[in-house]
This record gives structure tokens, C-alpha cells and sequence, in this order.
């Protein structure tokens, strides 16, 4: 009889292992890690959290686009926010002080600069000087990254006043000048980063400039000050550092 019953006490501690362990796991599965950011580098960023979450068995979630959309939702459960130039982060922490750390912010990748076209490049455009055309109808974003984008490439080269003549529209964003892109046919170009092109090959062709006529700008990151997950983020940004991760954003249009 004692010896059933210490069968019986062994079996229940077993179980409660195997449940405990199970539990463990279920719990590392679910683990999350939030990363916000402007939709530019959603790309390369989306891609690098999947490979990274695969192989840590953690989750990253990436959230992109125009700051308004998802800065409240930040504000309760960010771990991560990034930039699509430093000027960003930077404008970032001064609107939203105390959110961003930023004794972590860490400076990642650049991305070239280009123009880019309607598909099949109907008006010939070949270099910048071919945007002071008449009846080049051009898309400016002022802001998103690509403030001031256009006039630090222009102004090198003395087209300045030829392609600011030519500028058809102004908007804030990205996402609303690939609205505007789609609904309007009539924009013939846009200053932005190459990487636009490889969200949106379907409608647009990619105009490359020469080394020395290409600016640059950078990519940011940095540790929230809410955040629960330090360590995990911390080895996220590390993931990010590596050529793993290098050869991704090189697919995505970054230098």
C-alpha cells in the first residue's frame, strides 16, 4: 500500500514538471518585442524581426508608418522606436521626451538617395538636371525623412530654382505620396530614397544617380525607457549589427 502510494506522489510531481516545463515554453513563445517606427525602413526591419524571432523563438513586431497612427499605442507597450534618418529620433525625443533612451540610440545603416519614375520612364529622366524640364511635374515630401532631401541635392549642382519651379506637390509623408502617386498619373517624378522603389516596383522605375551626386541618410534606433524586454531588445539591436542583417537592408535598397 505505501509502496502505491509514493507511485502515486512520484507521478504527480512528474506531472507537475512536465507541466511546469510546458509552461515555461508556452510562456518564451509568446514573448513579445515592439519595435515603432516610420514605414520607410518597415522593409528591411520586418524581415530582419522574422528572421530574428525565428531563431530565438521570441516574437518581434514591427509597427510603421506616420508617427499619429501609432504613438499612443508606444507609449504604453514600445520597446523599440527607429528612424528613417537621424533627424527623426532626433525630433522624435524632442517631442516625446522621456520615452526614447537615449543613451542607447545607435546609429544602423544609410540609404542612397535617387528618383524615381513612371514605369517605363516616358519623360526620359536621367539625372537631376532632366527634373528642370518644362513639363516635369515632380512630388516632393516635405518631411517623412526627406525634409530638405531634394534642395541638399540640388543645390550642389546649381538646379535649385529649375526643380523647385517644377515641384507639382507637397505632402508630409510618405505614405501620403505614394497615395497621391497612385491617383494622380500625371506626377512624373520623385526625390526619395531608392529603397521606396523595392516597396514599390510595381508602379515606379528606379533612376540612380552618380556616387558623388547621391546623398545620404541614416537609419536610428534606441531602447525605449518603458520597456520590460531590455535584454531581449538589446540583443535585437545587436542582431541588427551583424552582416546577417546588413545583407537585408542591402537588399532593400540601404548602402
Amino acid at each position: 500500500m505505501a509502496a502505491n502510494r509514493s507511485i502515486v506522489v512520484l507521478m504527480g510531481i512528474f506531472m507537475c514538471l512536465i507541466f511546469l516545463g510546458a509552461s515555461h515554453i508556452v510562456l518564451a513563445q509568446e514573448k513579445t518585442l515592439k519595435a515603432y517606427g516610420p514605414g520607410g525602413p518597415l522593409g528591411p526591419m520586418k524581415e530582419c524581426a522574422e528572421i530574428f524571432s525565428k531563431e530565438n523563438n521570441v516574437k518581434v513586431e514591427v509597427v510603421a508608418g506616420p508617427t499619429p497612427k501609432w504613438i499612443e499605442q508606444a507609449r504604453q507597450d514600445a520597446d523599440i522606436i527607429f528612424g528613417g534618418a537621424e533627424y527623426m529620433l532626433t525630433e522624435f525625443v524632442q517631442k516625446y521626451p522621456g520615452l526614447a533612451d537615449e543613451k542607447t540610440r545607435t546609429s544602423l545603416y544609410i540609404r542612397p538617395a535617387g528618383i524615381l519614375v513612371r514605369k517605363g520612364n516616358p519623360k526620359k529622366i536621367r539625372n537631376l538636371a532632366d527634373l528642370t524640364k518644362n513639363g516635369v511635374k515632380i512630388i516632393d515630401v516635405n518631411g517623412a525623412g526627406q525634409l530638405g532631401l531634394w534642395e541638399d541635392m540640388a543645390g550642389a549642382k546649381g538646379l535649385i530654382p529649375g526643380i523647385q519651379k517644377n515641384i507639382t506637390l507637397s505632402v508630409t509623408s510618405s505614405a501620403e505620396a505614394i497615395e497621391k502617386w497612385k491617383s494622380m498619373p500625371e506626377l512624373d517624378a520623385w526625390i526619395t530614397y531608392e529603397s521606396w522603389h523595392y516597396r514599390l516596383k510595381d508602379i515606379t522605375d528606379l533612376v540612380r544617380l552618380p556616387a558623388k551626386e547621391r546623398t545620404y541618410r541614416g537609419t536610428p534606433i534606441a531602447i525605449t525607457t518603458i520597456t520590460k524586454n531590455n535584454e531581449l531588445a538589446n540583443q535585437f539591436i545587436e542582431f541588427l549589427k551583424t552582416e546577417k542583417a546588413h545583407k537585408v537592408f542591402q537588399k532593400w535598397g540601404w548602402k
